[in-house]
């Protein structure tokens, strides 16, 4: 996490951003809430009303019913609406300013890279820098964007979610939470095995781009000494170690 510090100027750069995006994380987590609550009142209302009607009741009361029930599903929709425009500010804050630290993070580095001493390129691969300020710098991009969205969005919906069922019934609630500290832990250690696999991809990936720079860098060398079949050949090597890598951190 240590690493990640050095984003704490983005975010605080785009702070509107993520607190209105926080904002309305926390405001479609009620709307998420909200409908399963409006279903329960909706099914006891009509089971009752459904009984007066068993007992010999007017079609005035079963119109009376009718109109319950529509204005509950009206209201499940109403909701649903809201929440999705919620959910679409959200992402037009929070992963818009993610797009936008990206494309900070991408000149900063190319800034960077012009400062830097001949001997420096001397020691490290054009393909490998080139993979940093590509495909690393878009990784950053899925946490200040996806990674923080998600979080935020979960640890609010799992407090919301845990009080309304403590609400309902709590031994019931217990129940469900039981598994919970046994998920942590491992989710823990699987978490530290995705890190290493993870690393295992980016080193491919910069090998894979290293290759395909180089091999066109000496492309008249390659097309002078008939040299195309075996280059394509490594480059499928190259590809197929890359693929399998990635496989490995799937699974």
């Amino acid at each position: 996490m240590k690493a990640l510090k050095h984003l704490n100027k983005y975010l605080l750069k785009y702070k509107w951003h993520l607190i209105l995006g926080g904002i309305f994380v926390i405001a479609q987590n009620f709307g998420a809430i909200y409908p399963a609550q409006v279903v329960r009142k909706s099914i006891d209302a009509v089971t009752l009303s459904m009984k007066s009607v068993d007992s010999g009741s007017s079609p005035e009361a079963i119109a009376a019913i009718k109109h319950e029930v529509g204005m509950f599903l009206l209201l499940i929709i109403g909701v649903a609406l809201f929440r999705g425009v919620l959910m679409f500010l959200m992402r037009q804050t929070i992963i818009v300013m993610s797009r936008r630290i990206e494309f900070d993070l991408k000149n900063e580095i190319y800034n960077q890279y012009q400062k830097l001493s001949l001997a420096f390129y001397r020691r490290n691969n054009t393909g490998d820098l080139m993979n940093r300020i590509s495909e690393d710098v878009g990784r950053v991009r899925m946490y200040v964007g996806p990674a923080i969205m998600y979080s935020i969005n979960l640890i609010i919906l799992f407090v919301l979610i845990t009080i309304s069922m403590l609400v309902v019934n709590v031994k019931l609630t217990l129940f469900v939470l039981a598994p919970l500290p046994f998920l942590s832990i491992s989710i823990y250690y699987v978490s530290d095995l995705m890190n290493k696999k993870s690393e295992q991809v980016q080193s491919q990936q910069s090998r894979l781009s290293t290759y395909v720079q180089e091999a066109f860098s000496g492309i008249r060398i390659l097309k002078s000494f008939v040299k195309e079949e075996a280059s394509s050949n490594e480059f499928a090597k190259e590809s197929e170690d890359y693929l399998k890598k990635n496989m490995e951190l799937v699974k």
